[in-house]
């Protein structure tokens, strides 16, 4: 449990402040996400803790209804954290899971990462740009801004970028589906755009992944995830504007 504990604290050294989202009905998923935390040695309280998913009743202009109870869980989130005035926030997605390979690499990605001035982090993503390569030598890497991400799963977010966030993402809302400066998408997608638009702020990615999705239930797509072609679409609508 050493291994598990030295990896929960170095997963609070990135933020404090643990956000997971969840539905009010996963329930199931509740309780597996207490297991993966008690593996870190980290339990629910005070600075951990669930947010409600949002669940609204229609898409709009979003893929889906689950499309957009994303998008909004992980704004309100951000927007929490710009009225509490927080330096960093960790957003996990509830489907979250640590293997032990994974946990055994948390405390050395981590310590990378604390050594440069970042503003994203992403503890895992699905896919990378056109693919990502399964070995690397350093256990961090930095994000080419103009590289698309699948993957919400495990996000920290500091400094100026939850503010600079916050503010993008609720733009987003106000302008049409498929809108040339960035309309309702999945929440991957969003990240990207802003991360394109943003050059100036570094997002690191850890690889191999920190924590993997479990098997499970989605709650967002009809499809899994390898089959999301919105999410796709979203961010090479963007990347050809470059072209």
């Amino acid at each position: 449990m050493t291994v598990g504990r030295d990896a929960g604290q170095a997963l609070l050294s990135l933020s404090p402040n643990i956000r997971i989202i969840n539905l009010a009905s996963r329930t199931d998923r509740r309780r597996e996400m207490e297991h993966e935390l008690a593996e870190l040695g980290l339990a629910i309280g005070g600075d951990i803790r669930f947010e409600v998913a949002a669940r609204p009743d229609e898409a709009g202009d979003f893929p889906t209804i689950g499309a957009r109870g994303c998008f909004l869980s992980h704004l309100g989130i951000l927007e929490a954290a710009v009225a509490d005035n927080l330096p960093s926030v960790t957003i996990l997605e509830d489907d979250l899971s640590f293997s032990a390979e994974e946990i055994g690499q948390i405390s050395s990605a981590v310590a990378a990462a604390n050594k440069q001035p970042w503003s994203i982090f992403y503890g895992g993503v699905l896919k990378y740009g056109d693919g990502l390569e399964q070995v690397r030598p350093e256990p961090v890497f930095d994000a080419d801004p103009d590289a698309g991400m699948m993957g919400s799963h495990f996000i920290v977010v500091r400094g100026d970028a939850i503010a600079m966030l916050t503010k993008y993402f609720t733009a987003m809302l106000g302008r049409p589906a498929g809108s040339p400066e960035g309309g309702p998408m999945h929440v991957d997608g969003a990240y990207s755009w802003f991360r394109a638009n943003h050059t100036h702020m570094l997002t690191l990615v850890a690889n191999p992944e920190l924590g993997h999705q479990r098997a499970s239930r989605t709650d967002v797509h009809d499809l899994r995830w390898h089959d999301r072609v919105p999410v796709v679409r979203d961010i090479v609508a963007f990347l050809r504007r470059f072209r």
